[in-house]
């Protein structure tokens, strides 16, 4: 699904334009951006929970070479869906 569908879906089931409904969605996505760049967590009810986890530095291998390397720290985005999506994806 794509922004454009999540756009057209507001247009048929609400009824705003096409216009409207584009800015709510590009709107309600940078909410969610600077949210999560700011280190908080993003809950929407009935679908999942959003967070930034930190990763530390640790130790890797190159496969190529089997040389051994440190991987740098980072920060990673996890998605844990709810138990309500959990259960409509498995068709219950």
């Amino acid at each position: 699904m794509t922004k454009e569908d999540l756009t057209n879906a507001i247009v048929e089931k609400i009824g705003f334009s096409k216009k409207e409904s584009f800015c709510i969605v590009d709107d309600m996505f940078e909410i969610i951006k600077s949210k999560l760049e700011s280190g908080e967590k993003v809950k929407i009810s009935g679908f999942g929970t959003f967070n930034v986890k930190n990763k530390r530095v640790r130790k890797g291998r190159n496969p190529q070479t089997g040389e051994t390397m440190e991987i740098c720290a980072r920060n990673v985005l996890k998605f844990t869906a709810s138990p309500v999506l959990k259960k409509k994806v498995d068709g219950r």
